[in-house]
């Protein structure tokens, strides 16, 4: 299938492309006049973000999980990519395709400047350098280069920019050749309503062929050196290969995929700011990788869509909210436990994704895809184990 050798590979391509294909049923499967209808997750906005952040995460999984090289500085080549698109919808008009291009061209171009300089060095001194670079970028963006990115205000399209090749009917929003991102189509089932949204499954297209170019490279004699670097780089080098040519070409990939996930944000919403630029950002697709499993070709989707998840699901509860839930319990001890999960939800939500991290990392230190695995094992045991005890009842004589 499309090239992959391995049977392995093809089942996890189908499973990734069905499940980003039904992501807006699966992730709205309580009935809209249910109580459990808050813990659907279905919103265009929502999943066009996990499927941008599943773009960037796989990206940095190259450089990450195939190098051990740790990048603190990949919000810089985010927000690059944000602002290029917005640049292009200025200059040119709305259509998306012209606007993505560009900023995977010039986010490649700026990781090449980058990566060239702080691979000179490795470990912590590598990953202080592109922390470095990433703050520079921010500081220049927010108020240096302000000509160029609108400073603290945000870039954005106004009417008297020249939109060349706009037309006088052309859309006023982000569009694929007339078919605007903010469009969608609807599905009704009994109870249950499915939304299919445009811009969503752009970005889903994109980030299928994102993972199809990762598993290619994973499984290619580039991958192996890159897994060779990481393995050991000093013995790697005795043997007379040169390892910065390999780690270059990593980096300026994954700074390609920043720059995609970066166009995409900003055809969703034609609006960037420098905040898309700052350390929290890059820290943000850090842990998106880690959770979910570095190294591994399903971990970082898996990682950015828990992470999206919960924030949507953590953040936009209130205490009214938990009030109504716990409102069985006495007073005095509703009070209590309203009081205590009030600090992990609402704006706190970051407290209770700190304890998911802390134990992920102590009891799965490969992520959730480990945990996945674990499972597996555990039932194939249990299956193989009562296939012999069905097999030595089969074997003993009758009386």
């Amino acid at each position: 299938m499309f090239g992959l050798s391995s049977k392995h590979d093809r089942t996890i391509l189908i499973v990734a492309t069905l499940f980003m294909l039904l992501a807006p049923v699966i992730f709205n499967l309580f009935p809209e006049n249910s109580a459990l209808a808050f813990f659907n997750g279905g919103y265009p906005d929502l999943m066009q973000r996990f499927a941008i952040f599943a773009i960037l995460a796989t990206g940095f999984n190259i450089l990450f999980g195939l190098t051990g090289y740790l990048s603190f500085g990949h919000a810089a080549f985010l927000g690059v990519g944000s602002y290029s698109a917005v640049w292009m919808f200025k200059l040119l008009g709305y259509n998306v395709l012209p606007a993505i291009l560009l900023s995977i061209v010039v986010a490649g171009l700026f990781s090449v400047v980058i990566g060239y300089i702080s691979l000179r060095r490795s470990g912590i001194y590598f990953s202080i350098l592109t922390l470095a670079f990433a703050e520079m970028s921010y500081r220049l963006a927010y108020s240096v280069l302000t000509p160029l990115t609108n400073g603290e205000t945000g870039l954005q399209v106004y009417n008297s920019d020249p939109q060349v090749l706009a037309g006088a009917n052309s859309p006023t929003s982000p569009h694929l050749f007339g078919i605007e991102m903010s469009s969608a189509f609807d599905i009704n089932l009994g109870p249950w309503q499915f939304t299919f949204p445009v811009g969503y499954y752009l970005c889903a297209i994109l980030m299928l062929i994102s993972f199809y170019i990762a598993i290619r490279i994973f499984r290619s004699p580039f991958g192996l050196m890159l897994r060779a670097i990481k393995s050991n780089q000093t013995r790697m080098t005795y043997t007379g290969l040169n390892p910065k040519p390999y780690t270059l070409a990593a980096f300026v990939i994954s700074g390609m995929y920043a720059g995609l996930a970066g166009g995409l944000l900003a055809s969703m919403d034609p609006l960037t700011g420098a905040e898309r630029m700052q350390w929290t950002a890059s820290g943000e697709v850090v842990i998106m990788t880690v959770l979910g499993g570095a190294g591994t070709l399903l971990g970082p989707i898996l990682g950015a869509g828990v992470i999206k998840y919960l924030e949507n699901v953590f953040s936009k509860m209130n205490e009214t909210l938990l009030e109504t839930w716990f409102a069985f319990l006495p007073d005095s001890l509703q009070h209590a436990v309203v009081w205590v999960l009030s600090k992990f939800t609402g704006e706190g939500w970051h407290l209770t994704l700190g304890l998911i991290f802390m134990v992920v990392i102590i009891f799965l230190p490969g992520g959730l895809v480990e945990g996945g695995q674990r499972i597996g094992k555990r039932f194939s045991r249990r299956k193989s184990s009562g296939n012999d005890d069905d097999n030595a009842a089969a074997s003993e004589p009758a009386e």
